[in-house]
């Protein structure tokens, strides 16, 4: 007779089956080891932007967590241009409300620090969770201003962006957190470790810190190079209206302060509001982009997005920041996506659609949050009806008329297919509405692969190339519903 029974032990759910004392761990590993299939994702060097010092400490945020840090501490060494987008979540975490009113305070100018916690999302806390964000921000300013001749007044807006996550509608333990504040302040550095270990402070089910780095030049001044970095967490609840989880991106160019936010939303379209784990949008999403231009040569003017009025040296810097920027984001997403809890495949939705890449995107969304598409990727069934039904539900509202919905697709001229990242062929399951004869031999050998693309044409017609809308989603296991079966306890 086989007996199954749970042991919690050190943070870890342990299912344990006998005979064969079959032992399974259903979350990040207690000791935050990061599994070998996801150590090819961990930078082993990097190269940061100038003028940024990053730390980490211990506070015990979460009681169960007695060693690990989980504070995290981003600052520039002079004020920042910075932007932030946030969750579209009704009830907004504490954090999220006070970072929004800081950077409407500063008009985005004059940022010097991020402070997270990981372990608690101060989300849901009423007003006592808005004073204890607005402490821990109070707490960072008074660090700082120790370390500068020219302390800011006490009576202007904040310096320090707040951002939490973690369990929902539990208070901080904010002494506890403050009494670590010295001790965090005095973790801060700029060398490959201090990024990856503040990086890793920010998890919480994440198996591995989500960390890149990279240089650039822009077209006024190629003899300069500069850096941009970032550090994102996120593993279950990721279906972002506007960002992921938390994400901190920090370069060391110059950027108008009319320009950052613009650029930052018009990237943010397809890498983080581009992808889906489990189709929950966050209570306390938030992304931030800051810049010091700690490596802009005197005399060159900051970069700008091309509706803002400039010379055109700065809107040519602005575009090819633009490209940069899209590229970091999106492969910073794609971490997210990688680390989805309990997942198993990486899979790309593409879906091209006639000279229309908005209801390319509502296709791709709707096939990227089907349960049953991704159970069935888990379970290596090249089950293809459920990719069209999620085509065939999908829907697109008119401009100017929310009471109208338009066809999506057209059913004779809708064709699927699974497609290998490995360069052979693809393998076509529909075609221009008329079911293939699948070879599930070779079906079942393209689900075996970690990466996998759905490609679907909505107006499969060869003549006539099509946008095409990407969008990162990951399969269903058991370990997703095991690990959130019991995430608060």
């Amino acid at each position: 007779m086989l007996t199954t029974f749970g042991l919690r032990s050190a943070g870890k759910k342990i299912l344990v089956q006998t005979p064969g004392r079959q032992v399974r761990f259903y979350s990040a590993p207690g000791d935050r080891a990061i599994p070998a299939a996801k150590q090819k994702y961990v930078p082993t060097e990097g190269t940061y932007p100038k003028g940024f010092l990053v730390g980490s400490a211990h506070a015990g945020v979460k009681a169960s967590n007695t060693k690990y840090d989980d504070l995290a501490l981003v600052i520039s060494d002079r004020p920042c241009v910075a932007a932030a987008l946030f969750t579209k979540n009704i009830f907004k975490a504490a954090p999220v409300q006070l970072s929004m009113q800081t950077l409407k305070e500063r008009q985005s100018k004059g940022i010097e620090a991020v402070v997270v916690n990981s372990g608690c999302a101060n989300a849901v806390t009423g007003a006592l969770g808005l004073k204890n964000a607005a402490r821990m921000a109070q707490e960072i300013d008074g660090l700082l201003s120790k370390e500068q001749s020219d302390a800011s007044s006490s009576e202007e807006p904040s310096r320090t962006l707040v951002m939490s996550t973690g369990v929902i509608g539990q208070n901080l333990p904010i002494e506890k957190m403050i009494n670590a504040f010295p001790k965090l302040h005095s973790s801060i550095g700029d060398t490959h470790q201090h990024w990856l270990n503040t990086a890793q402070a920010i998890c919480t089910t994440d198996t591995f810190p989500k960390l890149i780095s990279r240089t650039f030049t822009l077209p006024s001044h190629p003899e300069t190079t500069y850096s941009i970095a970032g550090m994102t967490k996120g593993a279950g609840m990721i279906h972002p209206n506007m960002a992921t989880l938390l994400g901190i991106i920090c370069t060391d160019c110059s950027i108008d302060t009319e320009s950052i936010r613009p650029l930052l939303r018009a990237n943010n379209i397809r890498s983080f509001n581009s992808i889906s784990i489990d189709g929950d949008t966050s209570t306390n999403d938030t992304v931030a982009l800051l810049a010091n231009g700690a490596s802009t040569p005197n005399g060159v003017a900051p970069l700008v997005a091309p509706h803002v009025t400039s010379s055109d040296a700065a809107l040519q810097d602005g575009l090819a920041f633009h490209a940069v920027l899209a590229e970091f984001m999106t492969d910073l997403a794609k971490l997210v996506v990688r680390d989805g809890e309990g997942a198993t495949k990486f899979v790309r939705i593409r879906v091209r659609a006639s000279g229309n890449i908005r209801k390319s995107q509502d296709v791709a969304r709707s096939i990227a949050c089907s349960s049953l598409v991704k159970t069935a990727l888990y379970g290596k069934d090249a089950n293809w009806g459920r990719i069209l039904c999620a085509v065939g539900y999908a829907q697109d509202v008119m401009p100017g008329n929310p009471d109208t919905t338009t066809k999506v697709v057209v059913p004779e001229r809708t064709s699927v297919s699974f497609v290998p990242t490995d360069g052979s062929a693809e393998l076509k399951l529909l075609v221009r509405g008329e079911p293939q004869d699948v070879d599930e031999v070779r079906a079942k050998e393209i689900l075996e692969m970690e990466d996998l693309d759905i490609l679907v044409r909505l107006n499969d017609d060869p003549a006539t190339p099509d946008p095409e809308a990407v969008y990162y989603t990951c399969d269903f296991s058991h370990e997703y519903v095991t690990i959130n079966g019991d995430y608060r306890t």
